[in-house]
């Protein structure tokens, strides 16, 4: 068990004792079979050879995801893998330059969507379902 599963555990026992016991939960797999959160992780991964790449599982929302589909026939020479590509890459510059005690960074990258060059998002550093440390990309109104 890490520190950070051992917190989370703790962060739990504590919401227990205050707020009693858990209703209902909704999971990151389940957000992921659901399709509310598309998984990212071997795409993002340093292991699969990703330059720059993220060594946590990392997803971003359905709704970042529909702007990368989202290619104008003006950037037909573009495709989904490449502009993945390109927000993973700006994401994890964004991570490495952010200093201090925070868990969501904003990043901004060219990316075409609509008449929109310049796309601006989140990742959000948290835990998953087991207490590991994972990273979701969303856009910036999404929690």
């Amino acid at each position: 068990v890490t520190e950070s599963q051992k917190l989370g555990l703790a962060a739990d026992r504590l919401i227990d004792q205050n707020f009693g016991e858990i209703i209902s939960s909704y999971t990151r797999a389940e957000a992921i079979d659901d399709g509310v959160l598309i998984d990212l992780t071997e795409w993002a991964s340093s292991s699969k050879g990703f330059m720059g790449g993220f060594t946590v599982p990392v997803a971003c929302t359905a709704a970042v995801f529909a702007d990368i589909e989202n290619i104008p026939p003006s950037q037909r020479h573009q495709d989904i893998r490449g502009r993945t590509h390109d927000m993973l890459f700006m994401a994890s510059l964004a991570c490495r330059r952010t200093r201090g005690d925070t868990d969501r960074i904003a990043f901004k990258f060219i990316m075409h969507v609509g008449r929109k060059t310049y796309q601006t998002y989140h990742i959000h550093s948290g835990t998953g379902d087991n207490g590991e440390h994972v990273m979701t990309i969303m856009q910036p109104l999404e929690d």
